[in-house]
Order: structure tokens, then C-alpha cells, then sequence
């Protein structure tokens, strides 16, 4: 099997998770958070749909880690973000870690919304 380097360029990667963190581009980041390829923000969860939406030009997918757990997401949430035309995807948080950096990795407009397991 042949292995390959992944390269970011210049997006940041998850580089891992624990209880109410996530460590993403080498930095611990406490609590809910927005990862985008340009950057990393606080989130304020389901009610907040704004930070979302301001970068909608910068993503046209948006995978909703859930926690440790896959969860149905708000009704409200999701039509919200698919209004403005966003696709949302829900999943636990380790799965939508792992998702956002292999699309990542392949230069996809992708963003990732996590609650800490």
C-alpha cells in the first residue's frame, strides 16, 4: 500500500478531540466550535446559525458533529441553513472530525460545526 503525505495548504486541520475540547491546526480550542478552511470560531450551538450563514460563500456543505453520540439536529436549525442554501449533515463529532479533514484534504468547501464529546 502506498501512503501519502496530506497537505492543508493553507486550511487547518482536526487534529484531535477529547472531553470538551477539540485540538485543530495544533491548538486546544474549549467547548462548540466552527472549523472553516480559513479559520477556527466559538460556536454557540443550534441557536446560532448566524456565524454560519455569514461564511455560507465559503462552504456549500456544513457536517454537524452532535457529540459523542449521532443526534437529530433541530428542525429549525437545519431549515435555516438549507434556506440560505447550505447542506447540512449530521454526525458525531469523532466522525464529522475525521469527515471534514479527508474532504478537507481534497480541497472541498467544507465546514464543520462541533459539540465536544
Amino acid at each position: 500500500m502506498r501512503l501519502n503525505e496530506i497537505r492543508y495548504t493553507d486550511s487547518v486541520p482536526i487534529d484531535g478531540y477529547g472531553p470538551g475540547f477539540f485540538r485543530i491546526g495544533g491548538k486546544v480550542v474549549m467547548g462548540p466550535v466552527l472549523v472553516f478552511p480559513t479559520g477556527v470560531s466559538p460556536w454557540g450551538g443550534f441557536a446560532d446559525t448566524g456565524a454560519i450563514i455569514d461564511r455560507m460563500a465559503d462552504v456549500d456543505v456544513v457536517f454537524v458533529g452532535t457529540g459523542a453520540e449521532i443526534a437529530h439536529l433541530p428542525a429549525d436549525f437545519r431549515t435555516t441553513l438549507e434556506e440560505a442554501g447550505i447542506g447540512v449533515e449530521s454526525m458525531a463529532s469523532p466522525a464529522a472530525c475525521r469527515t471534514y479533514n479527508v474532504l478537507l484534504s481534497e480541497g472541498r468547501r467544507v465546514a464543520v460545526a462541533l459539540i465536544p464529546v
